[in-house]
């Protein structure tokens, strides 16, 4: 008996720990590029470099990654490829470098933070199979582990995982649509380094789940796949990792597995899941489309929307 009432106890004191994980909004943070209303057309990510510098990508001709301050003023865009859909930024013994999946050209690279090009993993680099199935490879994004290993999904066709090594030379493909895995628009993944062994979070938005495996590809684990609103884009801050839900959420989550935020909640019909919604119909703290997200460097969440117009929000950890 006293060892249940021991148990008890420890479990209401890390509900109430969880519950201590607060966020404050910050109204109008990130500002636009010179001579423009709004960011532009946002279908992408967002990132920070270990300097605090926020990148954001966005889907118009010659708006590449748009670069900000600290304070969200902007400071200059890079010129990446218009549709890059997913990109993390990284730091190793070699510098510090962004790794992006190129979606309308169907490519891996990995540049410079000035965005000089220094790797690209072309089409024709990927399996056969994969290659030449119908409407062809829809890379959506892609991470590196502690190694240096590549990792890149085909989240908007038949969400394969394409395993490379660091030089580009590739070793596996798994997942797909086919037990045991099942998937069905495995829109991101990324490397959690929380753990030891690292494991490969993927937010399998098409089953409204988020699972691991490890990085061969094994061991599934279901995290969580009811009550979440199609998650779309995840980043990590000590034991907490923050997720973009596109159905109208952010949600942050415990090393555990327990949702211990939600922010920004939309329940509006029609006002999710869509890039369409106007500016006129923002309201302050309310997300529409969650797509990309990060913390940044203080633990402080940013999160870029699927909004044709373009939007950027922020919440601050209390």
């Amino acid at each position: 008996m006293p060892t249940l009432r021991l148990l008890a106890l420890l479990a209401v004191c890390s509900l109430s720990q969880a519950a201590e994980v607060k966020y404050d909004f910050v109204p109008n943070f990130l500002g636009t590029p010179p001579g423009k209303a709004q960011i532009g057309n946002g279908h992408g990510e967002i990132a920070v470099d270990s300097a605090g510098l926020i990148y954001v990508s966005v889907q118009e001709k010659d708006a590449g990654i748009q670069v900000y301050g600290k304070d969200g003023k902007f400071i200059k865009a890079l010129a990446l490829p218009m549709s890059l859909h997913g990109f993390v930024i990284r730091k190793s013994a070699e510098g510090e470098f962004l790794y992006g999946a190129v979606l309308g050209e169907q490519r891996f690279l990995k540049a410079k933070l000035d965005g000089t090009i220094v790797m690209e993993i072309k089409t024709d680099a990927f399996p056969e199979a994969q290659r030449k199935q119908k409407g062809g490879l829809k890379l959506t994004n892609c991470d590196v582990s502690a190694n240096g290993d590549i990792y890149i999904v085909d989240g908007y066709n038949q969400s394969w995982i394409f395993q490379f090594d660091k030089a580009g030379a590739f070793k596996k493909v798994f997942g797909g649509p086919g037990a045991p895995y099942g998937f069905k628009n495995t829109h991101k993944i990324f490397v959690d380094n929380r753990f030891s062994p690292a494991r490969l979070l993927c937010l399998d938005r098409g089953n409204n789940r988020m699972l691991y495996l490890d990085l061969e590809g094994n061991n599934l684990q279901v995290i969580a796949d009811k009550g979440l609103r199609s998650p779309s884009s995840a980043s990590f801050h000590g034991d907490l990792m923050c997720v973009a839900e596109i159905a109208g959420r952010v949600s942050v989550w415990s090393k555990e597995g327990t949702m211990v935020a939600s922010l920004g909640v939309n329940d509006t019909k029609g006002q999710t899941n869509t890039p369409r919604v106007p500016p006129a119909d923002w309201r302050e703290g309310v997300v529409t489309s969650p797509h990309g997200i990060t913390f940044d460097n203080d633990g402080n969440i940013l999160e870029t929307e699927w909004n044709t117009f373009g939007r950027v929000l922020r919440w601050n950890r209390k």
